[in-house]
């Protein structure tokens, strides 16, 4: 066994707050404590699958940090097309397109094809 650690010694190395902590032991969300039920065995906690934001902490796997990488790649892609979508909804009004066609085919609603028109 490693080291037993305090409920805030728990919540600082998850970087949440006491209260925090506890609500996850509460909801199952974290290790159970030792037996003596103040204390957490460190590795338990450094390994056990953070809820929450999914902010980086010393136990996250590697596997999570590559899903954590691949999230914001796909991020980027995303905001790219939305770039492509803006420019080519910008072509369609010089060119006449109706704003109801053009919402369908770039897959927005009117709405937003509107509000991009306007800030664009």
């Amino acid at each position: 066994m490693s080291e037993a650690w305090t409920a805030q010694e728990c919540a600082d190395a998850w970087g949440v707050k006491l209260a925090t902590w506890h609500g996850y032991v509460s909801r199952g969300q974290a290790p159970a404590p030792l037996a003596d039920g103040r204390t957490w065995d460190a590795d338990a906690v450094r390994t056990f699958p953070r809820p929450g934001a999914g902010r980086s902490r010393a136990g996250a796997t590697p596997r999570a940090e590559e899903l954590l990488a691949e999230m914001a790649e796909v991020a980027a892609g995303i905001e790219e097309l939305r770039v492509r979508q803006r420019e080519l909804l910008a072509t369609g009004k010089r060119e006449g397109l109706e704003v109801l066609a053009m919402a369908r085919a770039l897959g927005i609603s009117r709405q937003t094809a509107a509000t991009w028109l306007r800030d664009a």
